[in-house]
């Protein structure tokens, strides 16, 4: 564990199990749980490992007898524990005792929730803070505190790097491999989902090229609000003999157990109420390597945005799909540590959007737009400028992220950050 890179979810960690007996930490496989979980743990039970799991089922009561913190990894694959942890808490609910994690929802549902007995944290794939690119100078928690703070700051990054960036992926086993094995591992982890993780979750795929097709075609809509009914077409155009509705909603229904996908849901203000409000969510997959291995693109190939003949289900340049997508994975990361949420705004007719909405509890927001260009111009902030007229001081700050070289605020009070520069 010495070359372990911090993450902003070690912080959260140690607050919540300082203060809660039962912590589930949830999200897809590759993303780091099991090394940040074990950090903290004194007694581990890795039920992913056949002979443990049965130990446990001859013996449930080795569990509550462990020396705490105690890890149970991979949780999902004994439903019965969860259960086994609830009850423990009943008897026992002091601080730090019970540290879960998760790759997979459960297919059998344990019997009761768990609801105030153990608490469920997301851990996402690494933001580019954690990557070790830059130091942030920048920070969410001080941009929604409202009080329009000095904005400042350099970065050498460029828009090569960020691509790089996109297809190195934010899974610390696969980003630091040699380009040609991390496109071997990333092919590899898509087979898995298909092959394996499917079946596992109680899904026969009958039609393995389809399910593919339609993950190619939904990584092609990643920060849009496509119809499914679309994602559907594109991935089965001049194919007669279409799957059933009922069928693609299964396989986002999977993937979300999976914690593959991680859609941004629409803001529906309930304080100053906008008309004409859009509630689609926008698409998003777990890491925007995910999206452009499923299209087959390369840095090189995002740069000059020729992927072939992949389907197509479009808003203009993908790089500027996948690199908003890289920012809103930065932004669920932080947005979750400074307990707020990730939201969208688009009307419906679409003649006001704001790529970004960060929610505080008090329902106060921040809104950010996500611009692909290193230059801000009036015309890129125009919805910004829309937005703080409807809404006024429940507006607490307005921010454009680019891929410039410079932190800064406009004249009309709008802050420019390059990604690279914002942190937690």
């Amino acid at each position: 564990m010495s070359d372990y890179q911090l993450r902003v979810v070690d912080a959260e960690l140690d607050e919540l199990l300082g203060g809660l007996p039962a912590i589930t930490l949830d999200g897809p496989k590759g993303v780091g749980k099991t090394e940040t979980a074990l950090r903290r743990a004194r007694s581990v039970f890795e039920l992913d490992n056949p002979a443990q799991r049965l130990l446990l089922e001859a013996d449930p009561g080795r569990l509550a007898r462990a020396d705490p913190p105690v890890l149970v990894d991979e949780w999902q694959l004994h439903p019965p524990v969860w259960d086994l942890v609830r009850r423990s808490v009943d008897r026992q609910a002091e601080p730090g005792r019970f540290l879960l994690t998760g790759s997979a929802s459960p297919v059998t549902s344990p019997t009761h929730s768990g609801a105030g007995r153990i608490v469920r944290l997301r851990m996402r794939p690494m933001a580019l803070s954690e990557r070790g690119l830059e130091q942030p100078t920048v920070s969410l928690r001080r941009l929604l505190s409202g009080d329009q703070a000095e904005i400042s700051g350099r970065t050498e990054l460029t828009l090569p790097v960020y691509a790089e960036e996109i297809v190195r992926s934010g899974f610390p086993g696969i980003r630091n491999l040699p380009a040609r094995a991390r496109r071997a591992q990333l092919s590899g982890y898509l087979d898995r989902i298909v092959e394996r993780d499917f079946p596992e979750q109680g899904h026969l795929v009958r039609r393995p090229g389809v399910l593919r097709a339609w993950l190619a075609a939904y990584a092609a809509a990643t920060a849009t609000t496509t119809s499914y009914t679309a994602i559907l077409d594109a991935a089965t155009a001049g194919d007669t003999d279409k799957p059933a509705k009922t069928t693609t909603i299964a396989y986002r229904d999977v993937l979300s157990q999976l914690w593959l996908v991680d859609p941004v849901q629409a803001w529906l203000p309930t304080r100053n109420q906008l008309n004409r409000l859009g509630a689609a969510p926008k698409h998003h997959l777990a890491d925007p390597a995910l999206a452009a291995a499923l299209l087959g693109a390369d840095s090189q190939a995002l740069l000059d945005d020729s992927i072939g003949n992949r389907p197509m289900v479009r808003d203009g340049v993908l790089l500027g799909q996948l690199f908003e997508s890289l920012v809103t994975l930065d932004l669920q990361v932080y947005a979750q540590a400074a307990e707020a949420n990730v939201r969208h705004l688009r009307t419906r007719n679409g003649d006001h959007e704001v790529d970004l909405i960060i929610e505080r509890p008090d329902q106060r927001v921040l809104a950010i737009e996500v611009k692909l260009t290193p230059f801000i111009t009036d015309d890129d902030v125009k919805h910004l400028l829309w937005l703080k007229e409807k809404i006024g001081s429940d507006l607490l700050d307005s921010v454009v992220i680019c891929s410039g070289s410079e932190a800064y605020r406009r004249r009309d009070g709008i802050a420019v950050v390059p990604a690279a520069l914002l942190g937690p």
